[in-house]
């Protein structure tokens, strides 16, 4: 019933729109005035179910088109609100035209198909974050962020199996009134083609960079070039392109700025995961290689230099029933010397659903960041904290229907000074 209803008011806007277009390419021989159908749309046109020739009038001294015949009827055909006997008229005139009507129909028909094929969703945020640094003198450096952004979900499909999917980012500072340096933009964050058969998936763009097996632990971001994915209790991943550095966290975004190399580096990956049931595990190995790691702070002992990164990991969880949920995970970067590891547990209680009013959910979670380690992780309160270690604790709720709220906050240490690291974290969703 939905898409008859959209099929009609389609109709009724595209011949509203070009009528006289139509009618100067008219394929159909004309309908006399004396036709019946004059007197039928002339009563419709009395009562107030159609406008004629959409200037409120109606020629019926002249002859006309059984396109533009048609045209008048699919108008009509859109009324809800007529009397039985104006839906007799519209019914016997939409059998008398119906292969007109139908030539409409096939136009109208591909164009809402094609319609349906792209699908927008979208999201404005707001996000609060309040750093608490201890400096060498005892004093507290604060850095307070007001960022608000709008995000739009593209997605379109190409035929049965593939899809393209997007995202359009815009971002502001809302206590500078302002983009970052000033000046607002809409970035494209990703794009890539997605092709999907049974078990076996295949991805081509830029797309999102994730360590599912560590749950975001050494990355949670973006990379462009290919990616397969296959198997289905047991699933596999390989994916390969290259990695901007500079969207790093600091270690490695600040030797980007200070080397002369490409700050994208070559990347290659390999993941594994199994979870049929409660419990799960998995196990990653990714590689980068750029020579912006020659300049990373404290990365080599010595003299050697290393133009690579090379991080596995390993994680494992398990879900008691609905509510509690436990995670592990653990990484190295077997080329660097220091700050060389990185871990994480994290219990769940319950979670949110931004479709179910009201559902909620709660964690508490210790951190070790090594900086060498990790790339970009997942945790809100941890972009900047980094080479830190300690506890952090969060909660979610859904106060209305896609409505999401989130407060998080780390308190921990310096792992190289052992000083005092605090983030507060907070942030609210608005989804459609």
């Amino acid at each position: 019933m939905k898409k008859t209803l959209v099929s009609a008011l389609t109709t009724a806007l595209v011949v509203g729109a070009a009528s006289t277009t139509f009618a100067a390419a008219n394929p159909f021989s004309d309908v006399p005035a004396d036709h019946w159908a004059y007197d039928a749309v002339s009563q419709l046109a009395a009562d107030g179910v159609i406008e004629g020739y959409g200037d409120t009038t109606f020629r019926g001294n002249q002859n006309i088109t059984r396109y533009e015949m048609a045209q008048m009827i699919a108008k009509a055909m859109v009324k809800s609100d007529v009397s039985a006997a104006d839906k007799a008229l519209i019914d016997k005139l939409a059998a008398e035209f119906s292969d007109e009507l139908n030539n409409l129909g096939v136009r109208v028909s591909n164009l809402e198909r094609n319609a349906d094929k792209v699908k927008w969703t979208g999201e404005a945020r707001y996000t609060y974050t309040s750093q608490r640094d201890e400096q060498a003198n005892g004093s507290q450096k604060k850095d307070n962020t007001d960022k608000l952004q709008f995000r739009l979900y593209p997605t379109a499909e190409v035929n049965n199996h593939w899809h393209v999917k997007a995202r359009l980012t815009a971002s502001t500072l809302m206590d500078k009134d302002a983009g970052k340096d000033d000046s607002d933009k809409v970035e494209l964050t990703y794009v890539y083609a997605d092709g999907q058969y049974n078990n076996f998936d295949v991805k081509l763009g830029k797309m999102p960079l994730y360590s599912v097996a560590d749950d975001g632990l050494v990355v949670d971001d973006f990379f462009s070039g290919a990616q397969v994915n296959f198997g289905k209790d047991l699933k596999a991943t390989l994916e390969a392109g290259r990695y901007d550095l500079d969207r790093a966290q600091d270690n490695f975004s600040h030797a980007v700025a200070a080397s002369t190399a490409d700050k994208a580096a070559n990347y290659q990956g390999i993941e594994l995961n199994y979870g049929p049931n409660k419990f799960r595990m998995g196990a990653s190995y990714r590689h980068f290689n750029s020579a912006a790691f020659k300049d990373v702070e404290n990365y080599r002992n010595g003299t050697s230099e290393s133009d690579d990164a090379n991080i596995w990991s390993v994680g494992a969880g398990y879900r008691f029933d609905h509510n509690w949920d436990l995670f592990g995970a653990f990484a190295q970067n077997t080329e660097a010397d220091n700050n060389d590891t990185a871990h994480s547990i994290q219990l769940s209680y319950k979670g949110t659903d931004i479709a179910n009013k009201g559902t909620w959910g709660a964690y508490a979670a210790y951190r070790y960041l090594g900086n060498n380690a990790v790339v970009l992780p997942t945790y809100d309160t941890a972009h900047s904290h980094v080479n830190e270690k300690g506890w952090e604790v969060g909660a979610t709720y859904v106060p209305f229907t896609n409505v999401y709220t989130a407060i998080e906050y780390f308190d921990g240490k310096d792992l190289a000074t052992d000083r005092d690291a605090k983030t507060l974290f907070g942030r609210v969703s608005f989804f459609f």
